[in-house]
């Protein structure tokens, strides 16, 4: 091959390599979607959102009140954190309705 083939060949393997090996995009800046859970285990017992955590779980003992050190996003108005069978459980304040989970390796996202 000439000089000018092998350039060329070069040129365009380089294209195609770089193509493959773009980062994936995610629905969410952060990623976090990935540790999202629509069921989960905890004391014996499935929950899935829309259940209601048991009355221990509701207790202040239970709340997290540094969200961000474990990667959560900021509850909404009238809901927080608490830890539910190694995992993160966005409840109600007043019905301890489950909204939200994540399991727990989200803690060593980054």
């Amino acid at each position: 091959m000439t000089k000018g083939k092998l350039l060329l060949l070069g040129a365009l393997m380089s294209f195609a390599g770089a193509a493959f090996s773009a980062p994936a995009t995610t629905a969410t800046p952060s990623g976090i979607q990935a540790y999202e859970e629509q069921e989960f285990i905890a004391d014996f017992t499935k929950f899935k959102i829309g259940d209601t955590a048991p009355a221990l779980y509701q207790t202040p003992e239970y709340t997290i009140k540094q969200y961000q050190l474990r990667n959560l996003p900021a509850p909404d108005a009238g809901t927080h954190w608490t830890y539910m069978g190694e995992n993160y459980v966005l409840i109600g304040d007043t019905d301890g309705k489950i909204h939200k989970a994540y399991n727990g390796d989200i803690f060593y996202h980054r």
